[in-house]
């Protein structure tokens, strides 16, 4: 094979690295900033906007309570918002729907990006290991064609070799503690957000049962 073709195959791995490690960082990012949406910054916070509807929800007025979590997208006031807008399918039939939108609403779509982060850590170092593989058979191919071998051709090779596994472990070790971080957020978000709407779920029985007396 002619030598220029395994410096093309360097030069499409270079490229391939870098496309890979750009798409690493963004699915990293995207994931990092859509976690920050989805819940209170704070606990207090959380607190706050659980203290200023739980009377209505106490007192069965569900009409202010939706009309409280409207337009909120993060997570407690979402799920509130749909259960209360539920309420005839009854408390334990909306306990188990709230747990299962959150999962396939909120966690999901965290979970697809997170996906394409772990494919991004796994492909990183395969395509630095074809990048050692080629400049390998550079190198030797370059020993066979010619009796006397200049250095410089000679270590061209070898540097691709080197350079592709050290970009591509370069591009995974980082992303690794990145996920690592995201996922610890995650999961401070889930235990955040299961608090909240633990407090929820238990004025909205009281809500119900008070609204069915009144209808009563």
């Amino acid at each position: 094979m002619p030598q220029t073709i395994y410096d093309w195959i360097g030069l499409v791995d270079y490229a391939a690295l870098a496309a890979v490690a750009l798409f690493g960082a963004y699915c990293c990012f995207l994931v990092w900033s859509r976690v920050g949406q989805k819940w209170f910054k704070t606990e207090d916070e959380q607190e706050a906007f659980l203290d200023r509807i739980e009377p209505d929800l106490l007192a069965g007025n569900f009409e202010a309570v939706e009309a409280a979590c409207e337009g909120d997208q993060r997570a407690v006031p979402m799920m509130v918002n749909l259960g209360v807008a539920n309420r005839h399918l009854g408390y334990a039939k909306v306990k188990h729907l709230l747990s299962e939108r959150f999962q396939r609403d909120v966690i999901a779509d965290l979970d697809r990006n997170i996906s394409w982060v772990t494919t991004v850590i796994k492909t990183a170092p395969m395509l630095g290991l074809l990048g050692t593989v080629t400049g390998m058979i550079g190198a030797f191919a370059t020993l066979a064609s010619a009796q006397s071998v200049e250095a410089t051709k000679l270590a061209k090779d070898i540097n691709v070799a080197l350079f592709t596994t050290a970009i591509g472990l370069s591009i995974a070790i980082p992303l690794v503690m990145a996920l690592n971080s995201v996922n610890n957020r995650i999961r401070h978000m889930e235990e955040l957000v299961g608090a909240g709407l633990t407090r929820f779920l238990e004025a909205y029985r009281v809500g119900l049962t008070r609204q069915g007396k009144r209808s009563a």
